[in-house]
């Protein structure tokens, strides 16, 4: 593997420069930075974080602190379609752990690795998505889906299976 060579390490730096401007390299600004720097790159590499953390004045450990205890940060890159499965009270009691597990298994994941190698899924599980009502939910992307069977969770992620390889019916 060659080198990365200085033009390339400043053309990776230069969005984030100009995401550091826009904010007037305020610390206070971290977390627009920071949910600025994740919508360029789909997550949050550790090498960025420390130029914030620098370029912010602040300690590198608060950026990371920031970065890992909001869950809408990842500092591993996502698939193409982020699947979460809602495991909140009202999910819970209405087996969204099963839920979960059937798309684990379809997709070929486990709890240490919830991403596919191509980059197409990520399956991750969140506390509560705030629709208790539509109990079991899921969501793919931006879009919600409510009293989810194992079946149909299953039939989803074949759906967009089918759309990415051109098998779309």
């Amino acid at each position: 593997m060659a080198p990365v060579t200085e033009q390339q390490t400043f053309r990776r730096f230069e969005r984030v420069c100009d995401i550091l401007d826009e904010n007037r390299r305020a610390p206070t600004r971290l977390i627009p930075v920071l949910q600025a720097v994740q919508d360029e790159y789909g997550y949050l590499p550790e090498e960025v974080l420390n130029f914030v953390a620098t370029s912010l004045g602040l300690p590198s450990a608060r950026v990371f602190g920031v970065a890992t205890f909001y869950a809408h940060f990842s500092l591993k890159p996502k698939g193409k379609y982020v699947v979460r499965m809602c495991d909140g009270t009202a999910c819970h009691v209405r087996a969204s752990d099963e839920i979960f597990q059937a798309m684990q298994r379809r997709l070929g994941l486990s709890d240490a690795k919830n991403t596919t190698d191509d980059m197409c899924f990520t399956l991750e599980t969140v506390s509560c998505l705030g629709a208790c009502g539509l109990a079991p939910v899921v969501t793919v992307n931006d879009a919600v889906y409510g009293q989810v069977t194992k079946e149909q969770a299953v039939a989803l992620i074949e759906e967009i299976l089918a759309k990415e390889t051109g098998h779309a019916q």
